[in-house]
């Protein structure tokens, strides 16, 4: 029984695995810029006489499918490990400040240098990241319970925040260029861009396959973990850090994409057999696949106009949302 449920699991792997290349071959071949299968293909072969097709493929759309997949999965990876250490299925990367703190940072960096461009998704990184160990260190100083982390990192997303507005008050311009930034989306990103961000979610990843099965004995509870020799504290520090540098990475060149973090563990849940290790798995993939997706609808279905990630996210990120909480209501 046990290895028909294993045989089971990885074909359902297999099978995102495959839909993930479909996907990402459909958001290589159609974009805003039409071109036929000929164009397609010689662009793609590199073949003589199609240098301007071979630039859109390569250039453009070739990058903006791999920052997709890899924004999906940092904020995937780290909405599952949020999700299992709070014991709060509405968890996602702004529960730890991530947003916030990558919001705030870009914010400075275009009030005090804006002509600094190259130095923004390093801001973005720093503060998401910087903002998730300060919640770390302040919810240290309590219990450091499920409780308290998620508190904390209310109370601190609430005075970044506030601090975002005051500046974008001071400065009316700013507010031009961090909106696009506040959206989220991929376009224009480029193949250097996702060099560090890719190995620092794959470590994180990595990681956090290592710690799943005490992760799966932290979800029955901090008493009973305690008993069978976890480190509660010590655990629930390193998945936290964890979650942030994964969620840091993804902000620091998708912007502040939401929802991903929040819906992907849900689907992961649903379709697996609830283990930390089988949800990671397999949302690495759902998170590659649904901004995948939503990357491809924002280029086609206004063509030449292009919608950012984030606002297809939030049509169907916002509405998921409620679903849960009235689900929740119910089941109350």
């Amino acid at each position: 029984m046990t290895r028909k449920i294993k045989m089971k699991s990885a074909y359902g792997k297999i099978g995102l695995v495959l839909i993930l290349l479909f996907l990402s071959l459909l958001s290589l071949r159609f974009g805003s810029a039409e071109m036929t299968d000929t164009q397609f293909l010689g662009g793609l072969f590199n073949r003589q006489g199609f240098e301007t097709e071979r630039i859109i493929l390569l250039t453009l759309r070739l990058p903006r499918i791999l920052a997709a997949i890899t924004a999906g999965a940092g904020l995937s990876v780290s909405g599952v490990i949020l999700q299992s250490v709070t014991g709060n299925e509405l968890a996602s990367p702004n529960i730890i400040g991530v947003n916030a703190g990558a919001g705030f940072f870009m914010v400075l960096m275009l009030f005090f240098a804006p002509n600094t461009v190259y130095l923004r998704p390093l801001a973005a990184f720093a503060g998401a990241f910087l903002t998730t160990l300060l919640i770390l260190f302040t919810a240290s100083k309590g219990q450091f319970s499920k409780t308290t982390v998620i508190l904390c990192g209310v109370g601190i997303t609430a005075v970044l925040n506030a601090g975002i507005s005051f500046l974008t008050y001071l400065n009316p311009d700013v507010l031009a260029d961090y909106s696009f930034f506040s959206v989220g989306g991929v376009a224009g990103t480029e193949i250097k861009e996702l060099i560090l961000p890719a190995f620092a979610v794959a470590f994180c990843v990595i990681i956090s396959l290592v710690l799943s099965g005490k992760i799966d004995i932290l979800c029955l509870g901090d008493s009973l973990a305690n008993s069978l020799g976890v480190n509660v504290k010590l655990l629930r520090v390193v998945c936290l850090a964890v979650a942030g540098l994964s969620a840091a990475s993804a902000v620091s060149f998708a912007g502040l994409l939401g929802f991903v973090g929040l819906v992907v563990p849900h689907i992961a849940r649903k379709i697996t057999d609830g283990s930390v290790s089988e949800m990671l798995k397999v949302s690495v993939l759902s998170g590659g696949i649904l901004v995948v997706t939503a990357d491809l609808m924002g280029r086609t279905l206004f063509a030449p106009s292009e919608i950012p990630v984030g606002v297809i996210m939030s049509f169907v990120g916002a509405p998921f949302l409620l679903y849960i909480v009235i689900r929740r209501n119910k089941n109350a």
